[in-house]
């Protein structure tokens, strides 16, 4: 997975929150990272813990990290073009 621009991390993470679990108790893992995304989340949660392997220049118009390695799901499933 990536951290593209943060928001549907920043929802998954605030369930997280609306769940009872402590923000100290969260880590949020992915593959590769956009900037703009690890700005984004760590804006709202300042002491989350994020790790990633892979921190991109940044995002394009469509919101896809350059540059990248594509699309995961579609590489990942054979659709992309």
């Amino acid at each position: 997975m990536a951290l593209l621009a943060g928001s549907s991390a920043n929802q998954a993470i605030e369930l997280l929150i609306q769940k009872g679990v402590p923000v100290s108790h969260i880590i949020f893992l992915n593959l590769i990272s956009a900037p703009e995304g690890i700005h984004c989340v760590c804006k709202r949660f300042p002491y989350l813990k994020i790790i990633t392997s892979e921190i991109d220049v940044a995002l394009n118009e469509e919101l896809r990290v350059i540059p990248g390695m594509g699309e995961f799901g579609d590489r990942y499933f054979g659709t992309d073009d």
